[in-house]
């Protein structure tokens, strides 16, 4: 496992809702990340049909975005979402696991601009599909 790898999985469990939704990094590098969700009967947002709600699977793919920031060769030392615009296109399926795949595409002098895509076991259908900005906070140059 690789410095990048190690330190972006220590801050993904330190982030008390990512380990409160049971998220665990899959893939971390150049600018990509991939983050898994186990379904979790306690994040239901539909008790009648066992679908997740909707703001765990957000929660996923904003912790996703951020991770690809991070990974970027830009070397951002920190970033925070400014913009996610989160895109649901079905309900996951009741029982399965959420994956988000998340890219940083672009980056400018101080914005990073992500794309984001949330899929059960169907991944030919996503759950959801984003577009975000994220802050870049880069090393400061010592005098």
């Amino acid at each position: 496992m690789t410095d990048l790898t190690m330190t972006a999985r220590r801050f993904i469990e330190s982030i008390p809702h990512a380990r409160a939704l049971g998220m665990c990094l899959k893939e971390l590098g150049d600018g990509k990340a991939t983050i898994v969700m186990p379904y979790d009967t306690r994040f239901v947002g539909d008790p009648a049909t066992g679908v997740l709600h909707g703001g765990a699977v957000s929660a996923l793919m904003d912790t996703a975005s951020g991770a690809s920031v991070m990974c970027h060769p830009a070397a951002p030392v920190a970033t925070v979402t400014l913009d996610l615009r989160i895109d649901y296109m079905r309900p996951a399926t009741p029982g399965q696991t959420i994956t988000a795949r998340a890219e940083c595409h672009h980056v400018t002098r101080s914005v990073a601009f992500i794309r984001v895509v949330a899929t059960d076991e169907d991944e030919a259908r996503p759950v959801a599909m984003g577009t975000g900005a994220f802050t870049l906070e880069r090393a400061r140059a010592k005098p």
